[in-house]
């Protein structure tokens, strides 16, 4: 089913065209990965889907009804990278706080140990690596009740073992059925842990779908490389 349906998003940064008619679905309960590379304009989809950065046209579309931006906080909730709020303040403060401002089914408790948060609990943000910055923020963003949750590189920071165990944090909140947006320009990344990918490439959409989806979209499905992978297909879509 149908959370969100994004029709013919424009931005431009004067002569520079960043979207051009973008177009794509977002579907309950799934991990929907937004991939492309630096400069493709996955910041600034983002960032106009939350009506942080206007856009020149286009629409976002829920139940059939138009969301103009000051209506999307209780649809979308966006947490973008390399953000340290509060630098002052404890990680524990910040769970807290976010505890107490949004009522969830997630508890604090329960992503202090799904994030290797708990020996940071009483460390000050400003005092955090990028690594644990980055865990902290995803905590938050976990902490929040909104239908879609839109990650900027989740996974930027994270070793191998934090990366792995993020993934499967995630696919537990797709399956309570939470839908995660991510942007992720590791495409391996992407292949394991999306359900479906936006592929996006200069501001234009080329691709929408699973990975099997995407390589019959390719032409890669009728026998050239029939095994063909994300790298592959992303290739071949540009």
């Amino acid at each position: 089913m149908n959370l969100l349906t994004v029709t013919g998003l424009y931005k431009q940064f004067g002569a520079r065209e960043v979207l051009q008619n973008v177009s794509f679905s977002v579907r309950q309960g799934e991990v929907l990965g937004l991939i492309g590379p630096n400069g493709a304009g996955k910041t600034t989809l983002f960032e106009c889907l939350a009506g942080v950065l206007p856009s020149d046209g286009g629409a976002l579309i829920r139940n059939k009804q138009v969301l103009v931006p000051g209506q999307r906080k209780n649809a979308l909730f966006y947490m973008p990278d390399g953000v340290t709020p509060w630098e002052r303040q404890s990680v524990n403060w910040a769970l807290g706080f976010f505890e107490r401002l949004y009522t969830t089914t997630v508890k604090a408790t329960e992503l202090l140990d799904a994030l290797k948060l708990e020996s940071l609990r009483h460390a000050r943000i400003g005092s955090l690596s990028k690594g644990e910055r980055k865990r902290l923020l995803l905590a938050l963003g976990l902490l929040t009740p909104q239908p879609l949750l839109m990650l900027d590189e989740p996974f930027d920071g994270l070793d191998l073992r934090q990366t792995r165990d993020v993934m499967a944090l995630f696919r537990r909140q797709a399956e309570r059925g939470r839908t995660l947006m991510l942007s992720i320009h590791q495409l391996v990344d992407a292949a394991r842990v999306c359900d479906r990918l936006i592929l996006l490439s200069d501001g234009r959409v080329v691709g929408e779908g699973t990975i099997d989806e995407l390589r019959a979209q390719a032409n890669l499905s009728d026998g050239r490389l029939p095994e063909a992978g994300l790298e592959d297909i992303f290739l071949a879509l540009t």
